[in-house]
């Protein structure tokens, strides 16, 4: 497990950014919730928070317009 409490820096994020756009890319858009879905469970695995996971969902929940799902 890794300290969860560590802050990445603009250019590891910018690295974990192009390699999800490369898995969505990879993975189809048929496939896209598919890869996310388990990449958001292996992450929550990995962090073994699930306050955090569950913090972590209503942050990227924010802003959404779910009405237009």
């Amino acid at each position: 497990m890794t300290d969860a409490s560590k802050e990445l820096s603009f250019e590891e994020l910018e690295r974990i950014y192009g390699l999800l756009a490369e898995g969505i890319d990879a993975a189809g858009p048929e496939r896209e919730a598919l890869f996310l879905s388990k990449l958001a469970l292996i992450l929550a695995r990995r962090t073994g928070d699930p306050d955090a996971v569950a913090a972590a969902i209503e942050a990227a929940r924010q802003d959404l317009d779910l009405s237009s799902i």
